[in-house]
């Protein structure tokens, strides 16, 4: 059923399909800010609207005083992809069998909306409430992710108004609305090797020198390498090669050069030096005439204990019955830049099966489910 009236809904699903229907593409917003910022500031948030480059961004405070607990989150959607496949158009969100299908109805304009209403209740029932509540939104966390969360957690150092807890709205939920917690994240070093050889004609190899051959060793002996073991709440480190390109087309020549991109997830036991030393010590071992480029995306980063764990898995348990897992598996997102401040940083949101994926959508009931958590949250740290 396409919505054309949301008169009837809850208010978490009418701002959902509100902010779902802007074609907010990495890194346009579409007005979804706006939308926000305007139920906010309706309610005694200070706005301060941060563009920096092509982004926007802004930052909300309501309260003067105390502990802050500040939700974080992004406007800006992954594109849609070939919209022939969509069984609806993703940017006309459509309700069938309890779900809501469209872009975004998962990561994380859902979140977004239950974050806004939990908080309009919140400060319905408690205008005079305890410490600060705050909001970190951008619409620059699907892309490159350069003028988004990182610039405004620069800003907001300077002036030294770093929140104490962060929420990140990101779907974290496995099965069920609140059943895993993401309370810290794999870092993600990145790496682009580029091997040079001598290219030639392949039925006389003396003369060349194919660095396909050389480098094969070098990477079979990275690809079996035990990085670590892992610890209490990370999983061993990753090594994975995304993309190996080399050769002119032609099947009679062999390359002049190899390049390949691989990816290390890795876990608090190792550093980014200490994975690229390895690396390297590896390559040199294999006698590879070969260039480096390393691109560190995020470290890792965890939140192991605290007020603001604690209060979400009580949270969790009094609105759903459920105990949630704390997990650090999955990608990387917009609390790498903000946890390394010191600040406790969670990430809680709905189930995320088909998140960047077409068709992709959110139980309807969930979202009402999770407005519960993100409200007694409130409740918890701000009484």
């Amino acid at each position: 059923m396409f919505v054309d009236s949301t008169e009837n809904y809850s208010a978490t699903l009418a701002l959902t399909i509100d902010l779902m229907r802007r074609r907010s593409v990495t890194p346009e917003d579409c007005g979804c800010q706006a939308a926000m910022i305007a139920r906010l500031s309706a309610i005694g948030f200070h706005v301060e609207k941060l563009r920096f480059g092509d982004v926007d961004n802004f930052w909300a405070v309501r309260g003067t005083q105390g502990p802050t607990l500040c939700f974080a989150g992004h406007t800006d959607v992954v594109p849609s992809g070939p919209e022939s496949l969509w069984q609806s158009a993703p940017f006309e969100p459509t309700i069938r069998d309890g779900f809501l299908f469209g872009r975004g109805a998962a990561d994380m304009k859902g979140s977004l909306a239950a974050m806004v209403v939990a908080t309009e209740r919140f400060v319905a029932e408690q205008p005079n409430h305890n410490g600060r509540i705050a909001f970190l939104i951008t619409s620059d966390e699907e892309g490159v992710a350069t003028d988004g969360t990182v610039k405004v957690v620069e800003w907001l150092a300077q002036r030294d108004s770093l929140p104490d807890w962060c929420l990140v709205g990101e779907p974290s939920s496995t099965t069920y609305c609140g059943d895993v917690i993401k309370n810290g994240r794999r870092g993600s070093l990145g790496c682009t090797l580029t091997v040079k050889g001598l290219q030639g004609h392949v039925a006389y190899p003396h003369l060349a020198d194919n660095p396909v051959h050389r480098a094969a060793p070098a990477l079979a002996e990275l690809a079996s390498e035990q990085w670590d073991s892992g610890n209490e709440f990370f999983p061993a480190t990753s090594f994975q090669i995304s993309n190996i390109q080399a050769g002119t087309g032609a099947t009679n020549v062999t390359p002049g050069e190899l390049q390949v991109v691989f990816n290390f997830r890795f876990s608090t036991e190792l550093t980014e030096q200490t994975i690229r030393a390895r690396v390297e010590a590896i390559l040199d071992k294999h006698s590879l005439n070969y260039t480096a480029d390393w691109n560190l995306s995020g470290q890792p980063f965890l939140t192991a204990e605290g007020e603001l764990v604690s209060a979400t898995v009580a949270s969790i348990k009094e609105v759903t019955g459920l105990t949630p897992a704390l997990s650090t598996a999955g990608g990387t997102s917009d609390g790498r830049f903000i946890a390394p401040y010191g600040v406790q940083v969670i990430e809680l949101g709905p189930t995320n099966a088909t998140i960047h994926k077409i068709d992709e959508n959110t139980n309807i009931a969930e979202l009402d489910v999770l407005t519960d958590i993100y409200h007694n949250l409130l409740r918890k740290l701000m009484l």
